[in-house]
C-alpha cells in the first residue's frame, strides 16, 4: 500500500507545512500564494525535495479546474450593488485594457527578449490578465477595507478578464501554426471571439437562474449548508465544462453563475460560504503547489535579465496605461486609478496559459513558460506584499470603525443632513455659494462627483472639505464636513 500512503503523506505534509508557513508570512507581508509556490519550487526538481515533475497536461487540467472554483467563490461573494457600480469600468479592462496591456507587453518581448512579433503578442496575451485567485485572495487578506468602487472594480475585472486572455492566447498560438494571416483566419478568430464571450454569458445566465430556483426548493427540505456548498460546486463545474464544450468561455460563465446564484437565493448561499472558501483555498494551494512544482528555476538563469525588464514594462508602464485610459471616462480619482494600476497582480493564470503553447508545440514555448513564471513571481513579491501600504498611502482604505479617530480623520467632524440645501451650508459655514444653490445637498455632490458615489467620496468647496459617509439605495445618506484651520 507505500503507493497510497507515500503520496499522500508527500501531498499532505506539504501542504501543512505551507499553510503553517503562510499563517507566519501574513505577518511579514507576504502572500499565502507566495507560500504555496515556494513550497512547490522547493519541493520540486532544483529544489531539496529533488521530485522531477514535467506533466504540463496535468498542470493544466489541475489549474482550469482550481480556477473555476475561485471564480465561481469570487462570483458567490459579490452583490449586484457592487457588481453595478464596478462593472462598466471592470468590463472595459477586462477587454480593452487586456489588449493594451498585452499590446504594450509585445514591444518589450520584442526589444529585450528578441522575440518576432507574433510570438511576443502570444507573450502579451499570456501576462496581459489580471488573476482572480490573487485578486481574490490578497485584497481578502489585505487588512484593509477598500472604498466600494475601487474593491468593485478590481474584483469584476479579475473575474471578467480571463476570456479576453485565453481568446488571444488561442488565437496567437493558432496564427503562428498557420503561418502568415489571412482573411479567413482573422474571420474565423472574430467569430470565436463572439462565441467565447456570447455562450459564456448565455450559460452562466440561465444556468445561474436555474440553480438559484433549484437551490431554493432544496433548502426548504432541510438540507444541510455542508451538501448545499457541495452542489453549488458541482453545478459551478458543470456549467464551466458545458460552457466550454460548447466553445464558450467557462471562467466566464462560472463566474456569472456565481454571482446569479448568490444573489437570486442569497438565503440559502449565506450559510455554504465558510464551505466554498475552504474549497477555494483548497484549490488555490493546490494550483500553486503543482505549478512551483512544475518550474526549473535553473533553466530560467539565462533569460532572467530580459524577462525581469518584460516584468518592469508590465507593472510600470502596461498596466498603468491600461488602466488609465479605460478608467478615464469614468472619472475615477487619479490616487484610485493608481492604486488600480498597481493592483493588475499576476497568479496561476499567466503559468496556466503558457500551458497552451507547451500543449501545442509552438515555437519558444519553454522560454514563455519561464517569463510567465517570472512574471508572476515578481508580482506576488512586490505588488501582492504591498497592497495595505499602497491603499493607505493613496487614501483608498476606509478606517477601521472602532478607531475614532481614523474615522474623524477621514469623514471629518461635522454629519450634514443630505436633504439640507447648498446654499444654507455655504451660507453658516461662510462658504462660496454654488450657482444651484436650492438644490440638495448630497444631489449637488453628486452632480460633482459625477459618478455613482460610494463611502469615502469627497468634494471641496471653499476651505471646506464634503465626504460621503454612507450610501443607502444608490444615493447619499449621511455627509461629513471638515474645516482647514
Amino acid at each position: 500500500m507505500d503507493f497510497v500512503y507515500l503520496p499522500m503523506l508527500a501531498a499532505a505534509g506539504l501542504v501543512f507545512l505551507s499553510v503553517l508557513a503562510g499563517l507566519f508570512s501574513v505577518r511579514m507581508g507576504f502572500s499565502f500564494l507566495l507560500v504555496f509556490l515556494a513550497a512547490g519550487m522547493l519541493a520540486g526538481e532544483d529544489g531539496p525535495g529533488g521530485y522531477r515533475f514535467d506533466d504540463f497536461r496535468l498542470s493544466f487540467w489541475v489549474g482550469n479546474l482550481s480556477l473555476a472554483v475561485i471564480l465561481l467563490d469570487g462570483g458567490l461573494r459579490t452583490e449586484y450593488r457592487r457588481f453595478r457600480t464596478g462593472l462598466r469600468p471592470a468590463l472595459l479592462l477586462a477587454t480593452v485594457g487586456v489588449l493594451v496591456c498585452a499590446g504594450i507587453t509585445a514591444l518589450a518581448g520584442v526589444w529585450f527578449v528578441g522575440l518576432d512579433g507574433w510570438t511576443a503578442l502570444l507573450l502579451g496575451s499570456i501576462v496581459g490578465s489580471t488573476d482572480a485567485a490573487a485578486v481574490f485572495a490578497l485584497l481578502s487578506r489585505s487588512g484593509v477595507t477598500l472604498n466600494e468602487r475601487v474593491a468593485a472594480t478590481l474584483e469584476i475585472e479579475s473575474g471578467m478578464n480571463d476570456p479576453m486572455a485565453v481568446y488571444l492566447t488561442l488565437a496567437f498560438i493558432a496564427l503562428l501554426a498557420g503561418g502568415a494571416p489571412t482573411a479567413s483566419a482573422w474571420k474565423v478568430m472574430a467569430l470565436s471571439f463572439v462565441q467565447q464571450f456570447g455562450w459564456g454569458t448565455l450559460v452562466g445566465v440561465i444556468g445561474g437562474f436555474g440553480a438559484a430556483l433549484l437551490l431554493r426548493y432544496v433548502a426548504s427540505r432541510n438540507a444541510e449548508s455542508g451538501i448545499l456548498a457541495l452542489l453549488i460546486a458541482a453545478a459551478g463545474l458543470s456549467i464551466f465544462a458545458a460552457t466550454g464544450m460548447a466553445g464558450g468561455s467557462g471562467f466566464l460563465a462560472v463566474y456569472l453563475f456565481g454571482l446569479i446564484v448568490a444573489n437570486r437565493a442569497a438565503k440559502v448561499v449565506a450559510p455554504t460560504l465558510a464551505a466554498m472558501d475552504g474549497y477555494a483555498w483548497l484549490a488555490q494551494a493546490g494550483m500553486f503547489l503543482l505549478l512551483g512544482l512544475l518550474v526549473t528555476p535553473s533553466t530560467m538563469l539565462d533569460t532572467a535579465g530580459p524577462a525581469l525588464a518584460v516584468v518592469l514594462v508590465l507593472i510600470f508602464v502596461a498596466r498603468p496605461v491600461a488602466v488609465w485610459l479605460c478608467l478615464l471616462p469614468f472619472h475615477y480619482t487619479a490616487r484610485e486609478t493608481w492604486f488600480i494600476s498597481w493592483v493588475g497582480l499576476r497568479g496561476a493564470v499567466p503559468v496556466v496559459l503558457a500551458c497552451f503553447p507547451l500543449l501545442a508545440g509552438t515555437p519558444h514555448a519553454a522560454l514563455l513558460f519561464n517569463i510567465a513564471f517570472v512574471v508572476v513571481l515578481a508580482s506576488l513579491l512586490t505588488q501582492g506584499s504591498t497592497i495595505a501600504m499602497m491603499a493607505r498611502r493613496l487614501g483608498v482604505a476606509l478606517p477601521d470603525p472602532a478607531d475614532e479617530q481614523q474615522v474623524r480623520a477621514v469623514f471629518r467632524d461635522f454629519a450634514l443632513d443630505p436633504a439640507a440645501t447648498v446654499g444654507s451650508v455655504c451660507e453658516f459655514y461662510a462658504l462660496p455659494t454654488p450657482a444651484d444653490a436650492t438644490a440638495p445637498l448630497g444631489d449637488w455632490m453628486v452632480t460633482e462627483l459625477r459618478r455613482r458615489p460610494v463611502a469615502g467620496d469627497s468634494v471641496q468647496i471653499g476651505p471646506a472639505t464634503l465626504v460621503v459617509r454612507e450610501v443607502a439605495g444608490g444615493r447619499i445618506s449621511s455627509i461629513g464636513l471638515g474645516l482647514q484651520a
